[in-house]
């Protein structure tokens, strides 16, 4: 009897993951339900392909969405973070494992015990960051505490960048994941461990003279940490390091561009009521009157740079903006995912870097360990490869019985990480290490 894989969500992210296991599944005789929200978007991804078939779904039935999920004996999500617990319930209910690429929430950890008791395996935070991140950084610190060694500092950065050679805008970023989170990013401030103190920051001081890193091809990157870094300490058995952080990674004038955006307001949610035919320039003109802003405008547009970059988003275009974008971050959304779009034959960039620091007796060591991707054009992006190719291989390592755990789990379990870290190495997903001993 072929075993099912439903995969619900077939937007940009899932790319690479439906064709990895369209594969697979022919080699296998797997069968598998591809489902979305939008139909036309489903049936486009599976390209009539064998083993399978594609259909639209409204994750909001109850009714369809627990057909599907009776059918299946695995099930890949990649909705919206917030719509996995529906899926989550189903599954739980019908007794069927469930593999996502996003965070484990407070949702998915209430029902943690009733996974384990249903002897189910959920398997979350299987993507890039968080999923390779996991992977490689614990590779390193087991095997470092296998060696003896203590590990004094762990500094973990990863972004997805446009490639040198598509990089033809002022701000060196195009959109290759969901614009939305773009919109979001540090607005829950962040918390880390510098120097054996905790440091705190908010979101007006994220992207305020962001630190830099060097790449060996790829040159200086700034880096912002990202939201809460403490809680990952004890994820890696880290505890008694003195430095501490998870950052996100980009070219250095996008930070200094979008501390301008942060410090103008223009990412804030509240709803603003806009008179018919209201231009951007109008919209923008009246929200830096309104807010008593004209000296930090004039401030940043003193630089020539920065200056050049509110421009080339077009915060002073006579455009008309829609009816349906109600708020400074709707907007802004609106511009950038038209003057940061990846066209066709662009390539992205996902860069991922480790530095830790550790002692072995009295000789000290640091190791950087960091791996560069470059997608091949707008739709096989090096987002894509490097969300979706993890998920997919933790589901091929499943059904064949290689990963035989249950509860509910992310990949820093050697049984977990390092069969798929063999697998994204066969596609050509490998780390580069350097290391230093003082």
């Amino acid at each position: 009897m072929s075993q099912t894989i439903l995969i619900i969500g077939a937007g940009k992210s899932a790319t690479v993951l439906i064709q990895y296991l369209q594969q697979k599944a022919v080699e296998n005789d797997w069968y598998i339900l591809l489902a979305d929200g939008d139909e036309a978007i489903a049936k486009n991804k599976w390209n009539n392909a064998p083993n399978g078939t594609a259909l639209g779904i409204d994750i909001k039935n109850d009714l369809d969405r627990q057909n599907l999920v009776q059918k299946a004996d695995i099930v890949v999500s990649m909705m919206p973070a917030q719509l996995h617990f529906l899926v989550a319930k189903d599954c739980l209910q019908f007794g069927k494992p469930l593999f996502t690429a996003s965070y484990v929430d407070d949702n998915m950890r209430s029902i943690a015990t009733e996974i384990e008791s249903k002897q189910l395996l959920f398997l979350c935070e299987m993507g890039l960051d968080p999923g390779i991140d996991h992977m490689s950084a614990m590779a390193i610190i087991d095997e470092i505490h296998e060696k003896g060694g203590k590990i004094t500092s762990f500094k973990s950065h990863c972004g997805g960048l446009v490639a040198p050679e598509s990089d033809d805008n002022p701000w060196h970023y195009k959109i290759s994941w969901n614009p939305r989170n773009i919109i979001l990013a540090g607005k829950a401030g962040a918390i880390y461990l510098e120097d054996g103190a905790t440091v705190t920051k908010n979101y007006t001081a994220i992207f305020d003279q962001t630190p830099v890193v060097d790449l060996p091809g790829i040159g200086h990157l700034a880096y912002y940490p990202n939201r809460n870094s403490l809680s990952y300490i004890d994820t890696y058995h880290l505890h008694g390091v003195n430095n501490f952080v998870r950052t996100t990674l980009r070219y250095p004038a996008f930070c200094t561009g979008w501390n301008a955006i942060v410090q103008l307001n223009l990412t804030d949610e509240t709803v603003i009521e806009l008179a018919p035919n209201t231009t951007i320039k109008n919209w923008f003109d009246a929200h830096i009157q309104q807010n008593g802003l004209e000296k930090i405008l004039e401030k940043f547009t003193q630089d020539a740079s920065i200056k050049n970059q509110l421009e080339f988003i077009g915060l002073y275009a006579s455009t008309i903006i829609p009816a349906e974008f109600n708020s400074n971050a709707s907007i802004l959304q609106w511009l950038l995912e038209g003057k940061w779009k990846l066209e066709a034959t662009d390539k992205d960039l996902v860069v991922m870097l480790h530095e830790i620091e550790y002692s072995i007796g009295t000789r000290k060591f640091k190791l950087d360990s960091s791996m560069v991707l470059t997608g091949e054009d707008a739709i096989k992006t090096a987002m894509a490869t490097t969300v979706g190719l993890p998920l997919a291989m933790g589901v091929c390592a499943y059904l064949k019985g290689e990963i035989k755990m249950t509860g509910l789990h992310i990949p820093i379990d050697a049984r977990i990480y390092q069969p798929i870290l063999k697998s994204l190495a066969e596609e050509g997903i490998v780390f580069q290490e350097t290391l230093t001993s003082y």
